[in-house]
């Protein structure tokens, strides 16, 4: 739309939410590079980096479904075991949270459970 002169620069600006100053260093990125997004090795996204990926958060939600009752602690042994991942419980009970599970949610696993026995 810029580039054809279909639609004036404030006009996108005002649609996109950008500020002049982000809409020309992304258009200088894409005229460098190709893309708008930066992917240079040195560039970080934000936040910390996760010490449980996807797979090992299934993992843990696998284990704490069929038996609600492990400890955190147990949980910690359970993943340096099986899936060679040195974590701390608090790591574990972060992640846990993150994925929805709480403490009254664990006991209606565990009240089901033990009706199914």
């Amino acid at each position: 739309l810029h580039q054809r002169d279909l639609l004036g620069l404030p006009d996108i600006l005002e649609c996109c939410g950008f500020s002049g100053r982000t809409w020309f260093r992304i258009l200088k990125l894409w005229r460098e590079t190709g893309d708008v997004v930066n992917r240079q090795p040195g560039r970080t996204s934000r936040g910390r980096l996760r010490a449980l990926d996807r797979e090992d958060i299934d993992c843990l939600l696998r284990l704490v479904k069929q038996n609600p009752d492990y400890f955190l602690d147990e949980l910690m042994h359970l993943l340096k075991t099986n899936r060679f991942i040195s974590v701390h419980f608090t790591s574990i009970f972060c992640e846990l949270e993150r994925a929805g599970l709480s403490y009254k949610k664990l006991k209606r696993i565990a009240k089901e459970r033990n009706e199914n026995l």
